[in-house]
Formats: C-alpha cells, structure tokens, sequence
C-alpha cells in the first residue's frame, strides 16, 4: 500500500509524465512478461489484493496532484480523435468474451437502469441475456454519434466528451441508475475524480459502479498517471479514484476477469488481460 502511494503521489509534473512514458513501469510480483507490451503481469490474486482493505482519508494522494499529472501526449481535442467511427473491439476476443460474460451474468440484474459510460458501437450485453433481463433503460454516453446509434442495446444515448469542461456534469438526474459502467476508458479521463463523483449522484443509493479495463490503449490518449504503470498499479489507481471523489462509495473491491492457464507453477494470463474495480453507493 506504501509503495503504490509513494508512486502516485510521486507524479507531479510533466517532465516526469514524459520520463513514464519512456522508461520500465513497476514491477508486479509475477515472473511473466505481456508479449504485447513486456509488462510484467499480476499473479492470481495480486488484483484483487492491490484494493486497499482499510483507507486513510487524511492520505489522499491526489491532494498534491498538479494538473501535470493526467497530461496526455495528444492534447488535441478528443473530439478530434474520436471524429471517424471505429466498429472494433479494442481487446482479443477472449477479453471480450470475459467482459461479455461479467457483465451480463454477474453485474446486471432484471429491470436495471444502467448507464454505460464512454459508450460506442457495443455495450457488452450478450443478445440473450438482453431479452431475460427486460432492463428499464440503458443509456449509452459516449463520444461518436454513429457508433452510439448502432449500439442495439442502447435505449438512449448522447455525445458529450467527459474531458472538454473541468466542471463535468452528466446529463442525467440524480439517482437515476443501478449500474453506471465504464469499459476499457477510465485510462482516458483528465479528471477521473470529477467524472466519478458524477457517476455517484446519478446512482441510486445501493447502486453499483463497475470499471473495466486492460492495459492495451491508444498510448497518445492515455494520461500519464495510467501510461506509467503496470496492471497493479491501475487497479489501485482505480480504486484511489473511487475512494477520495468524495462520491460516498463503499465496498470498493478489484477482480481479475483475465483468462488464464497453467503454465509450470504459475497460472498465466493468456491474451489481452481483463479487471474489474466495483463499489456501492452508500
């Protein structure tokens, strides 16, 4: 816990932003290397032990956090960047598959009211388990109209770019959800706290928040913060978020969704990694 906050608060500028990007992230405990990437990869259990299981609110690490912190590469307008519709997945199928499955057998419930956060073209509802949940309302906010409107589980959806106004609201009433979700985009957002506080006003009270994510990214995009890290190290990241947005969140908790197998002594992550950060609003 000690080291994860020393790492965090040690990014406070933007030469140091640059110096992440270039050198070896932190290490993970595991022996295996991601042959995309060659970073280090978490052993079983080392996901879900990154959560811390008590918090200091006098020890948050974003108190001397300078905006430096979540530069980007790209610091053009992401309107610019998301202009042309992708209709691709952005992990390997089995990655895919495993978010497929989360979500539509563990994290929704029959007649939810979800709000799929940094939405597009897909929301990860098998076709299925979409006819038996007879969910109440799924809105997709996102940043291409096109990609929002052939996302055939969306009841609704908007445009707006959660990065462009440092006093981000979402266009939705308060309590409004059961689930708000966030998949393979929390690496993206300048001001995660804000958006996370958000996310919590629109939640009904004992309403879920669940963040997805892996470590493969568009690199420009990314915020230093996320881009100097291993899988760790964003788990905790994640957590940290949830915790100190002032949002009231309780029961954070981490799971690794990745496949994996037996390789010598050690269950391996084959393919694209997948995790989960989840909490309850109070």
């Amino acid at each position: 816990f000690l080291e994860r906050r020393r790492f965090l608060n040690n990014i406070t500028s933007a030469s140091l932003f640059t110096s992440l990007v270039s050198t070896t992230p932190l290490k993970a405990k595991a022996a295996t290397r991601d042959p995309k990437t060659g970073i280090l990869l978490p052993s079983p259990g080392e996901i879900e032990s990154s959560i811390p299981t008590s918090w200091d609110e006098n020890d948050n690490p974003f108190d001397s956090f300078s905006k430096e912190s979540f530069s980007r590469l790209d610091s053009s307008p992401d309107t610019l960047f998301y202009s042309d519709p992708r209709f691709v997945e952005h992990v390997d199928e089995q990655a895919v598959e495993s978010m497929t499955k989360y979500i539509s057998n563990r994290l929704l419930l029959p007649g939810d009211s979800v709000l799929d956060l940094c939405s597009s073209w897909t929301s990860h509802i098998s076709r299925s388990r979409l006819e038996e949940l007879k969910l109440k309302r799924v809105a997709g906010l996102g940043m291409n109209a096109k990609e929002l409107e052939a996302n055939n589980a969306l009841t609704e959806w908007a445009v707006k770019d959660l990065n462009e106004d440092k006093n981000v609201k979402l266009p939705y009433d308060n309590e409004s959800f059961d689930v708000v979700m966030c998949q393979l985009s929390v690496d993206y957002l300048i001001r995660p706290l804000e958006v996370m506080r958000e996310a919590s006003r629109v939640l009904k009270s004992g309403g879920k928040i669940a963040i997805i994510f892996s470590n493969r990214l568009f690199l420009s995009k990314a915020v230093g913060l996320w881009t100097g890290s291993d899988d760790i190290e964003h788990t905790y990241t994640v957590g940290c978020y949830l915790h100190y947005c002032n949002g009231g969140f309780k029961d954070i908790e981490a799971e690794d969704l990745s496949t994996r197998k037996q390789k010598g002594n050690e269950r391996v992550i084959v393919g694209d990694p997948l995790y989960v950060v989840t909490a309850v609003k109070t």
